[in-house]
C-alpha cells in the first residue's frame, strides 16, 4: 500500500502515476480534470508557472484512468479539440465569463468555454442548465492561479453536489482544487497527483484550509 502524501479526517492525496496507484479506484464518484491530450504550451508570460503538464501529449493517462474506473459515474473536464471520452451521457459548458485566453489569432473570435463530460449513473439535485457561468482562477501566480489548468472551487463545488453519495476520486488532483471542493461539502475524497511540485502545493492548501475552518479537516 502506498503511503499518502497528504491527510486529514476526510482527504488523501497520494504522489505518483494514478494508473500505478490503486487506492483512488475504491471511491465511489470520480470527478477530475485530466490531462487534455492537446500538447498545450502557454505562451503568457508568467512568474512561477509552468506552461503545462505532464501527459498532455496525448489522451492515454485520461482513457487508462477512465478504461480501469469502468461504468461508474465520473464528471471529466474536456475540450472539443480532441475526441470525449467513451460513454459521455451528457455536455456540460463551463462558461469562463469570455476569460480563457486567446485562443487562434487566424480567427475573429476567442475561447471563452470548457467543456465537462458526464458519465455514468446516480446524479441527483435540482435540474439547471448545462451551461455553468463562473469565472476561471486569475490567469497567473500573483492573481491566485498556481497550476495552469486549476479550476474554481465554486464551479467544483456546484458539479460534487449533484453527485451520487460516497467518496470523491481525482486521479489528477493538480493543485487539489477538487478535494478542497469535497472536503467543503463535507465529503470524503482521494486524490492522486503525478508531480510532487503540485502535490506540495495541494498540501499546502489543505492544510490551510484546516487552519482557517478551525477544524481537523
Amino acid at each position: 500500500m502506498t503511503d499518502p502524501y497528504y491527510r486529514d479526517e476526510l482527504v488523501t492525496l497520494y504522489l505518483g502515476d494514478c494508473r500505478a496507484i490503486t487506492e483512488w479506484l475504491t471511491a465511489d464518484v470520480l470527478v477530475t480534470d485530466p490531462p487534455y491530450g492537446i500538447a498545450y504550451q502557454s505562451g503568457f508570460q508568467r512568474e512561477v508557472l509552468a506552461a503545462s503538464i505532464v501527459g498532455d501529449r496525448d489522451t492515454t493517462a485520461r482513457d487508462d484512468a477512465l478504461g480501469t474506473w469502468g461504468d461508474r459515474p465520473a464528471i471529466v473536464f474536456g475540450t472539443w479539440r480532441i475526441p470525449r471520452p467513451a460513454g459521455v451521457r451528457a455536455l456540460l459548458v463551463w462558461d469562463t465569463k469570455r476569460a480563457l485566453g486567446m485562443g487562434d489569432l487566424s480567427i475573429p473570435w476567442k475561447p471563452a468555454h470548457q467543456e465537462v463530460y458526464i458519465l455514468g449513473h446516480g446524479f441527483t439535485g435540482r435540474r439547471t442548465s448545462d451551461v455553468l457561468t463562473y469565472a476561471p482562477v486569475q490567469s497567473t501566480a500573483r492573481g491566485g492561479r498556481e497550476h495552469p489548468h486549476q479550476k474554481p472551487e465554486a464551479l467544483l463545488r456546484d458539479l460534487i453536489t449533484k453527485c451520487p453519495a460516497g467518496v470523491i476520486a481525482d486521479p489528477f488532483a493538480g493543485s487539489g482544487s477538487t478535494l478542497i471542493a469535497a472536503r467543503a461539502l463535507g465529503r470524503r475524497a482521494i486524490g492522486v497527483e503525478i508531480e510532487e511540485r503540485y502535490c506540495e502545493i495541494a498540501a499546502r492548501r489543505l492544510a490551510q484550509g484546516c487552519l482557517d475552518l478551525g477544524i481537523a479537516t
